[in-house]
């Protein structure tokens, strides 16, 4: 993946707040792994269990560019560990979360995670793809807990510890690629455009767009921003100057809305497609609602939180049931996902009698169809590869429960099923 000077600045500092933090240097046992033997017969523990209690990370984002996201995600895992507890817990054991807000903050994520790490089993939540791979290599080489982010980038692949969950965004907009050319008449010697944020998660999307382009005889007008570039009516004016007929947009809802309400109001009748991250169902009740009705669409790694399931009408009626105030988005979907796959890993070391960092990591190497009800079961047997290629495409509608009905279920384009991340 192409590195930028901003990137590479970026990552720099991140380091020097590492080395600032200090390493730990936690006694370790003589295979490696931290924490408190057990007898025979009894379930062994170590870091993040105290007393009758295992803690989990939640690294968030309550206000920042990713607020209303960060809110539906740590409401949703509450919500899951409440329903676990109230089951028994995992071997008597009862499960609690330790939240930070990071309002996606590099110094404040770096800080945050340095301050829970020693007491907690692993993270359940850790929202932006530049903040996880800031540390990395502190989780992959001393901490090793595991981290289940609310973060796509292909970069996060090969960890053992750092499991993504669903499609990479260098896929996902492989995906949203090819539903232009199937469904919005795009083709052969087209230019599509791409606005994205600087750093992980926007570079590894045009990696995306890029393969995908290349792959189809298009071409692709970059526009790179900041999370700070709220007001899209520059890119607009240069996506509509070189004549684009579709655009590709790795950003937050704030930027998302902007692009498409200032291409309405210009003329500009393109179809926008967003990665999964792109879009809030607040938005809908914006100026910019009705062109996100009529020219927006979303992939995303599984169905939306208003499914025709029965696992998505129970945790809909659940959530309405725990914050009746509160919207339902996508971001409850996302947020219950990781939570339950983690309560799956958490369940599986329990029969194994090893509820050490290390042995909830093994414990999720065998989880290869994982269900929760929201269209693509995922597979988290190889650290090498996303747990799911799929993609399902949605397109805002205020009418629906959580404001997005899906136009295409789940799949895998062919180009996608070809591509190895990272190669």
């Amino acid at each position: 993946m192409r590195t930028t000077y901003a990137a590479r600045a970026v990552a720099g500092a991140l380091a020097a707040l590492l080395v600032l933090a200090g390493c730990s240097s936690k006694a370790q046992d003589d295979d490696g792994d931290k924490g408190d033997g057990a007898a025979a017969g009894e379930v062994k523990t170590g870091d993040g269990i105290s007393g009758k209690t295992i803690k989990l990370g939640v690294l968030t984002d309550m206000t920042g560019v990713y607020a209303t996201l960060g809110k539906s995600v740590t409401q949703a895992q509450q919500l899951y560990v409440k329903q676990l507890n109230a089951d028994g817990g995992v071997c008597g054991y009862k499960v609690a979360l330790s939240i930070r807000d990071h309002g996606y903050d590099p110094q404040k994520a770096v800080a945050g995670y340095t301050e829970l790490e020693p007491d907690v089993l692993g993270f359940a939540q850790f929202i932006g793809s530049p903040f996880v791979a800031a540390v990395k290599q502190r989780i992959d080489g001393q901490d090793k807990g595991l981290v289940l982010p609310q973060a796509w980038s292909a970069s996060l692949l090969g960890s053992p510890y750092i499991r993504v969950i669903g499609s990479t965004y260098d896929i996902e907009t492989i995906n949203a690629v090819d539903f232009l050319i199937k469904e919005k008449g795009i083709k052969k010697g087209d230019r599509i455009g791409h606005v994205y944020f600087e750093g992980d998660y926007g570079e590894s999307a045009l990696v995306g767009s890029k393969h995908m382009a290349k792959e189809s005889g298009l071409a692709v007008v970059e526009q790179k921003i900041k999370p700070t570039d709220n007001d899209m009516t520059a890119q607009v004016a240069a996506l509509k100057k070189a004549d684009v007929k579709a655009v590709v947009i790795s950003a937050g809802p704030r930027q998302a809305a902007s692009l498409v309400g200032v291409a309405a109001a210009g003329g500009f009748d393109v179809p926008i497609i967003g990665n999964n991250s792109a879009f809030a169902p607040q938005l809908l009740a914006t100026q910019a609602g009705p062109a996100l009705t009529k020219n927006y669409y979303v992939a995303s790694p599984s169905l939306p939180i208003g499914a025709d399931t029965p696992e998505a009408r129970k945790l809909v009626a659940d959530y309405k049931a725990a914050y009746p105030k509160d919207a339902l988005d996508n971001g409850v979907v996302a947020g219950w996902t990781a939570a339950y796959a983690f309560g799956e890993a958490l369940k599986k070391a329990c029969a194994s009698k090893d509820l050490t960092r290390a042995g909830v990591d093994k414990a999720l190497l065998t989880i290869d169809s994982l269900d929760t009800g929201f269209g693509i079961p995922q597979d988290f047997t190889d650290p090498n590869a996303p747990s799911s290629k799929q993609s399902v495409i949605l397109q805002p509608d205020k009418s629906v429960t959580g404001g997005m009905k899906v136009v295409r279920d789940a799949e895998a384009s062919e180009v996608a099923e070809a591509y190895a991340p990272g190669a």
